[in-house]
């Protein structure tokens, strides 16, 4: 049988996901952990296995403080995944729409104003700039300042997003 796996490998691989969250649910006294179990398709000999983080996407706009970590770190990782644009666009959204920890809040203000300052501003920046409006921008604004590429004209766009919400 053909396995057309779609989830990342080695930390974002669906088995480790499931791990780290079942991990993050008893340091977090997670009452009712939700059931991460990937969406699998079998037709002919062919076997789909869909994406963990849409499950755990699910689990931050319920409220799940273990997904909410999870999503965190998905948002901070560089790597490239299938169907990365969109998990990472609907991740941040999730994230947005959540009560985030001073800590998760810390992190992602951080990750975000490093990737503006990069010029690393890709597809699902427009959320990640909407997610940095709702934490706030913090301490991090003179150093925005000082640090972009005024020349390029996507950092632009969201330094002028931004800079409202500074």
């Amino acid at each position: 049988m053909e396995i057309r796996d779609y989830n990342g490998e080695g930390k974002w691989s669906k088995d480790e996901i499931i791990r780290r969250y079942l991990q993050y649910c008893r340091e977090l006294n997670v009452l009712n952990p939700i059931d991460l179990s990937p969406v699998e398709h079998v037709e002919g000999n062919v076997k789909w296995i869909y994406p963990v983080m849409n499950k755990v996407i699910a689990g931050i706009e319920h409220g799940d403080a273990a997904c909410r970590r999870i999503g965190v770190e998905f948002i901070e990782e560089d790597r490239k995944f299938t169907f990365g644009k969109i998990l990472k666009s609907n991740t941040a959204r999730a994230l947005r729409r959540s009560e985030l920890s001073t800590e998760e809040a810390e992190r992602t203000r951080r990750r975000l104003v490093a990737m503006l300052i990069e010029g690393n501003v890709p597809h699902e920046y427009k959320q990640y700039a909407r997610l940095v409006k709702k934490v706030g921008i913090g301490n991090y604004w003179n150093e925005v300042e000082n640090r972009i590429n005024r020349s390029n004209e996507y950092v632009m766009k969201y330094y002028d997003y931004l800079k409202d919400a500074a």
